[in-house]
């Protein structure tokens, strides 16, 4: 039977695949779903960002290579995701420069591209489904203001969640900057904000049904990843 490992930035997504998306592909035909962090996460320096990818690759490539039945995909934010240098991550550059609704499939095609080559003919393609999240976590928790407020224990911020919201035509365009990024939004609104406590509690308050919804990024990856069972 199919199984999934999905590879996570931080302890929040971690968190969000294990006690939301684990049960909704379980019914889905899985019969294993687990998220791995990128390498040692949990002890990175807040101000280091994700890791490099050439140290993110190495992960995926053992995984796949030590399990020849599984899939794997990714879930990173797009925002943070290095650009230059030695950490770069393959297409981040480039979608910089790129209209909103080319950004995620410029850095997905190059990951999918770079983790081919390294893997060669006799790869699968169909075992590695990169997904970026756009901009970043928290715009997901927009997709429904009055059951993200709820789901942190602060439905007075309904209305100041909603007039973010209004500023987009969707949440994931809430925008990539280190002003403007979904996180730092709710954080000006929300003092002592926990991200990996309030945005899991937000996302089960909200549910896939509404995220999917408003995202349709999110909406399609998700449902690249039910098929796959099939």
């Amino acid at each position: 039977m199919a199984r999934l490992l999905i590879h996570v930035e931080g302890e929040t997504e971690e968190t969000f695949v294990n006690e939301i998306l684990r049960p909704h592909l379980y019914r889905r035909g899985y019969a294993n779903v687990g998220a791995r962090l990128l390498g040692n996460a949990r002890l990175r320096d807040r101000r280091g960002g994700i890791r490099a990818w050439s140290s993110v690759r190495k992960d995926i490539l053992r995984h796949l290579k030590e399990d020849p039945g599984c899939l794997a995909t990714t879930m990173v934010d797009y925002y943070g995701l290095p650009q230059t240098g030695s950490r770069a991550w393959p297409g981040r550059e480039e979608a910089g420069g790129l209209p909103f609704a080319q950004k995620a499939a410029t850095v997905e095609n190059a990951l999918f591209a770079d983790i081919c080559h390294e893997l060669g003919d006799g790869f699968d393609p169909s075992r590695f489904i990169p997904f970026v999240v756009i901009h970043e976590f928290e715009g997901l928790l927009f997709s429904e203001c009055t059951l993200f407020s709820r789901g942190i224990g602060r439905p007075d911020l309904a209305d100041a969640f909603q007039a973010v919201r209004d500023e987009f035509v969707s949440p994931e365009e809430i925008n990539d900057s280190p002003v403007t990024a979904p996180s730092k939004r709710v954080e000006r609104l929300v003092q002592g904000y926990q991200k990996p406590l309030l945005g899991t509690l937000a996302a089960l308050e909200i549910g896939l049904a509404n995220i999917r919804r408003e995202c349709q990024h999110f909406s399609e990856w998700l449902s690249s990843l039910e098929a796959w069972p099939m």
